[in-house]
């Protein structure tokens, strides 16, 4: 079985500590997110669990293979989500236990579950979601739809990421780590800037109290010591309260909660009797695919989703309603 590789930095030896420890302390070293970080050790745990609770150094290829077969056999799970299980075991053996060679040729049963076709809403279900939220949750949903963004993308937008006079909208370290710059829709200028006037006034108010303090990258942290507190580098849509940081332990206003976004959309849903699985992606699917009916160039689409290969930009070809009514069925001619 052919799996990607995990990302390869230089070589660090972590201290003698306990194993998820160890695991943490390299995850950080090479800069992974947070995020990267709690999948990977949930991954590894439930291999080290799968095999009761056996020390890795005690298992090598054998042992993967038979997890991620069973991943593929008995959970049926995503291909996505099988290569996401190797590659934490592949970090796991290459980086922090120094035995890359037992990672050699892994061999195990695919995962085959098809991959399902996007939940695309129609103009007018987008209308009708849209009417159904208001404040800072409708705001968020409409950068979700004009932008294409991903939700982890939109909470992560900071102020120097609007760029008004170029209607671009700059994404910083989306998925795979690649920046991007997407559409700033001119209908959300005059509410973003009021939205922000709103996000400055509390902004300033943390700093009279002391209390800001938003998280930056540890390598621009070093390099811009007062990014911290400067406006450029606040949060978009930073949550009304603040929370203790899971790395440094420090008490911060970070962005609001991926979940809350999610939660109000789907409600939002509901309320407009949407009878489709409504979720933040929905609104990514759903631009795309009326960008692509509206006749836009699909590399620009493809840039725009940041995608690296246009083939998945593609499958959204395959769902345009105008396509569907174009060609019709033969029970519409009896």
């Amino acid at each position: 079985m052919a799996y990607g590789r995990a990302r390869v930095n230089a070589k660090y030896t972590p201290r003698a500590e306990r194993l998820m420890d160890q695991v943490r302390e390299v995850l950080r070293y090479h800069h992974y997110s947070l995020r990267t970080e709690q999948t990977y050790c949930d991954w590894i745990v439930r291999f080290v669990k799968f095999h009761g609770t056996r020390h890795p150094k005690e298992m090598g290829k054998p042992e993967v293979e038979a997890f991620l077969s069973h991943l593929a056999q008995k959970q049926h799970v995503a291909k996505s989500t099988q290569n996401q299980a190797f590659n934490a075991l592949l970090f796991l053996y290459k980086h922090v236990l120094d035995l890359p060679e037992r990672m050699e040729c892994v061999e195990a049963v695919r995962s085959r579950r098809p991959k399902k076709m996007p939940t695309v809403l129609t103009k007018d279900e987008t209308r009708s979601l849209l009417a159904q939220l208001e404040g800072t949750p409708l705001l968020m949903a409409k950068v979700l739809y004009g932008a294409g963004l991903r939700v982890s993308e939109l909470v992560r937008l900071r102020v120097k990421d609007l760029d008004f006079g170029n209607h671009a909208l700059v994404v910083c370290d989306g998925k795979g780590n690649k920046d991007r710059i997407t559409i700033l829709p001119e209908s959300l200028h005059l509410s973003l800037q009021e939205h922000l006037e709103r996000v400055r006034a509390l902004f300033e108010e943390d700093l009279r109290e002391g209390r800001c303090n938003t998280y930056i990258p540890e390598g621009l942290d070093r390099k811009f010591k007062a990014a911290s507190q400067q406006w450029i580098w606040q949060y978009v849509f930073p949550s009304n309260s603040l929370s203790k940081d899971p790395r440094s332990g420090e008490k911060r206003r970070h962005h609001v909660f991926v979940g809350t976004v999610g939660s109000a959309i789907t409600k939002a849903a509901r309320r407009a009797g949407i009878a489709k699985r409504v979720s933040p992606h929905t609104l990514r699917h759903s631009f795309a695919t009326h960008m692509l009916q509206a006749g836009k160039d699909i590399r620009r689409v493809q840039e725009f989703l940041g995608h690296s290969d246009v083939r998945t930009t593609m499958i959204y070809t395959h769902v345009m309603e105008q396509n569907l009514k174009e060609i019709g069925s033969p029970l519409d001619s009896l």
